[in-house]
């Protein structure tokens, strides 16, 4: 039983990886937001391995059915005309620059779970559904409207972009 749960483990961290590197490396923006969808995908397949259904539906509607589509909206109101800074040949200084900023979270994490391995370890205390609803709308609610507020700004940012836009021609 335990190697069906590392090939599990394995086919959903090749989902994750493989939507990264489409959603990174696409030219076209639409296909780097179905790469985005593909990883999300995947993060929700590792919650299900992780016994946590509840969070692989809110991975799913949250990212997958809020973001993605909100991020879908705005490339699609704000398509770019191919003349600005996105549409200049990547450089090797821009891609050792995409590798630092990779590289250095990932060795201070490392670091974190090699000088404290015990506490990366722990098992966490199992929470009901009702405790953690309840937790959510009273301790964590500031956060959802921050989350909300988020959200409304950058749907309004593109709106007036392409408000901006039409104007212009």
């Amino acid at each position: 039983m335990e190697i069906l749960a590392k090939i599990a483990f394995a086919l959903h961290a090749l989902i994750i990886l493989g939507g990264a590197l489409v959603a990174v490396s696409s030219k076209s923006l639409v296909r780097a937001l179905v790469g985005l969808v593909v990883t999300f995908f995947g993060v929700a397949g590792m919650y299900l391995l992780l016994a946590t259904p509840f969070l692989a539906f809110m991975q799913i509607l949250i990212y997958v059915g809020a973001v993605c589509v909100l991020v879908f909206f705005s490339v699609m109101l704000t398509r770019a005309d191919g003349e600005g800074e996105e549409a200049r040949p990547v450089t090797i200084r821009h891609r050792f620059n995409a590798l630092l900023a990779g590289l250095v979270p990932a060795v201070g994490l490392a670091l974190v779970l090699i000088r404290h391995p015990g506490a990366a370890r722990d098992l966490p205390v199992e929470v009901g559904l009702p405790a953690l609803g309840t937790g959510l709308l009273e301790q964590y609610s500031l956060s959802f409207e921050l989350i909300s507020l988020i959200l409304l700004v950058a749907m309004s940012g593109a709106v007036v972009l392409t408000w901006e836009r039409k104007e212009k021609q």
